[in-house]
């Protein structure tokens, strides 16, 4: 097969389950199977369950992954309920990259990229919410929230004001046209971190991604890796303040003199006391992957 995407962290992603010798391993996030069929590969005694909202990458995937069928199933949904679809399973390792997958990226009709011809962003093409809604029927004050609780955007007001008073927009490729036109021009395309708003706003990522934690944590699987790629400091924010909750002891209100929960409520450990980011030789070949960090936790 012609394989248009290559997975970050992958060495770095394998040799965290290498160990694993039984029972299953979740990917939350599938896209077209790059870790999954390495994993299938390294861990022979081991089954996978292989999730994703997006039906393109789910075709795909299936045909790559035809040789180890006997030891895979797919699942479609989003990846916030997948735990709950399969906890009675005896799940040793879950993996969640969740980054926006090169199939949407290098697919102009997705409507991601700045040249593209569509406005649209959506992961999952059935729900109804896309780019365009966000764009041009929200508020100023919704937009002005988009822009700097989900794009990090440091002139959200001016982004929010300068689209509301020039929309509408049609295409992805003139918005970001526009916006490269009016906002100060720096090391990033001035359009990236207004997209990245818009686009986690379409898709409710940092809402799906608690609801996949608390989905762990509601099911405690029993020694179990969750290694989480992340690729912005929302995300991994989350991803480190889960795991923080999840390694402590004593979770006793800040104000109280003295212990009197016991002391001994931890979940697990974190592996990764710093996070894993890609080689220099890495970004080289895929400069993709240059803001992708890999956490670990594992449970007892």
């Amino acid at each position: 097969m012609n394989i248009p995407h290559i997975p970050v962290l992958y060495k770095e992603t394998l040799g965290i389950f290498e160990n694993i010798d039984s029972g299953y391993i979740i990917d939350c996030t599938l896209g077209y199977a790059g870790h999954s069929e390495g994993l299938l590969k390294q861990n022979s005694n081991v089954k996978l369950i292989c999730n994703d909202q997006d039906n393109e990458a789910l075709e795909f995937s299936k045909k790559r992954l035809e040789p180890f069928l006997n030891r895979v199933t797919f699942n479609k949904g989003n990846f916030e309920t997948v735990l709950n679809s399969f906890k009675e399973y005896d799940i040793r390792g879950i993996l969640a990259d969740i980054g926006v997958s090169s199939l949407q990226l290098d697919k102009e009709d997705r409507g991601f990229g700045f040249d593209s011809e569509s406005l649209d962003m959506r992961m999952n093409q059935e729900q109804s919410l896309d780019a365009s809604a966000v764009v041009n029927t929200y508020s100023q004050s919704e937009l002005e929230r988009v822009f700097k609780e989900c794009g990090e955007v440091k002139e959200y007001k001016k982004v929010a004001s300068i689209i509301v008073n020039n929309r509408p927009f049609t295409s992805a490729k003139e918005l970001s046209t526009f916006i490269a036109k009016n906002m100060h021009k720096g090391k990033l395309h001035p359009a990236t971190l207004p997209f990245q708003g818009i686009r986690i706003e379409v898709n409710d990522e940092l809402g799906v991604l608690q609801r996949l934690f608390d989905s762990i944590e509601e099911i405690k699987p029993k020694n179990c890796l969750v290694a989480i790629i992340s690729f912005h400091s929302l995300e991994d924010r989350i991803v480190k303040n889960y795991f923080k909750k999840w390694s402590k002891n004593c979770i006793c209100p800040s104000d109280v003199m003295r212990c009197t929960c016991g002391n001994d409520n931890a979940l697990g450990k974190v592996i990764t006391k710093k996070p894993i980011i890609p080689t220099n030789e890495e970004i080289k070949v895929n400069p993709r992957s240059r803001s992708s960090k890999l956490r670990v936790f594992k449970f007892d």
